[in-house]
């Protein structure tokens, strides 16, 4: 892998999904305690994004890392979304959860994302934020005001080349996409100067498949790396009533419940704990350069920091691979 890529000094870091009151109302003192947390653990790397809560994750993790030393921790936010406060806003159209007013309006030009960057340090309260993700432009996004493909040309001719020349001067460290498929991030691969991205819901125990056969060598051969986000599929892999992201993750199909019941099945034969099993497999690549783990309670931050370093014996890998669970080229995790 080329050495001049940013890559995150830090892998594993706090996301800002459930802070955001993603799933579930949480209260502002809940989320400073889960910081804190996370912080007090040793964590240094935090994620967020204006789309989570709409400015609500962002005005929350602004609030408790504003009062750190900056040069101890790295950040990453995401672009393609401009805030509007309003009266009549529709936050609640897209978060049932938030207390934000805002409605979000996409934006991948040039100017919308200066603008972005600008409106995430004033909610956070920061001076620069370490990482910049092109935010849900993908083919999975129904709330895209127009089909992806030509509001990527719009990111390829304004987003991109803007965050590439922040990159230079020195504003930030690196950028890539923050995206729920793998399209957007193939196709950026090909026309733009990305450092790293990020693989929300597309790298885990139960769905790996397509990385490891095609979003993983093209990231080798133009040397990026990837921050793994839902390495739990949005906590389905822990127990949660819900698989990945969206109006109908309630709604999971039987594949994946099916998917589950063995997975825990080969996980108890061996006394592994499955959420551990899933969190080292999500960093085991070579281009996996961090993880990061949503929650808004200190102790499930906590629990997913102790599961990376949970002994786990190689007769479970090995099985995971004999029974076709894994696929062959994946990689597994090294002794702990």
């Amino acid at each position: 892998m080329a050495s001049d890529r940013y890559r995150p000094p830090f892998d594993f870091g706090l996301g800002g999904v459930a802070i955001g009151n993603e799933f579930q109302f949480a209260t502002d003192e809940q989320a400073e305690a889960t910081l804190a947390a996370a912080w007090d653990a040793g964590v240094r790397y935090f994620d967020v994004s204006p789309w989570y809560g709409l400015g609500l994750a962002e005005r929350r993790f602004g609030r408790f890392l504003s009062r750190k030393p900056r040069s101890e921790f790295v950040i990453s936010s995401k672009v393609g979304k401009l805030l509007h406060a309003s009266r009549d806003n529709k936050a609640k159209t897209y978060f049932p959860f938030t207390t934000s007013p805002n409605t979000p309006a996409f934006d991948y030009t040039a100017d919308g994302v200066q603008r972005s960057i600008e409106d995430s340090l004033q909610r956070l309260g920061l001076d620069r934020l370490d990482i910049v993700f092109v935010h849900d432009l993908s083919p999975d996004n129904s709330f895209l005001p127009e089909d992806w493909e030509t509001l990527f040309g719009v990111a390829e001719k304004g987003a991109f080349p803007t965050l590439t020349k922040l990159r230079d001067e020195g504003t930030i460290d690196g950028w890539g996409m923050g995206v729920n498929s793998p399209e957007p991030i193939l196709r950026c691969l090909e026309v733009a100067d990305s450092d790293v991205h990020l693989l929300a819901s597309q790298y885990s125990l139960i769905d790996h498949s397509n990385a490891v056969e095609s979003v993983f060598p093209a990231a080798r051969k133009a040397g990026v790396s990837f921050v793994v986000g839902s390495a739990l599929n949005a906590g389905f892999l822990g127990g949660e009533p819900h698989y990945n992201y969206g109006d109908e993750n309630t709604l999971i199909p039987d594949q994946k419940r099916e998917a589950l019941t063995k997975l825990r099945a080969i996980a108890a034969r061996h006394g592994v704990d499955l959420v551990a099993a899933a969190l080292q497999f999500a960093l085991a690549p070579d281009v996996a350069s961090a993880l990061i783990v949503g929650a808004a309670r200190p102790d499930y931050i906590l629990a997913d920091h102790a599961a990376l370093r949970a002994k786990i014996p190689a007769t479970f890998w090995e099985e995971l691979r004999a029974e076709h669970v894994l696929h062959p080229d994946a990689a597994i995790p090294a002794a702990r």
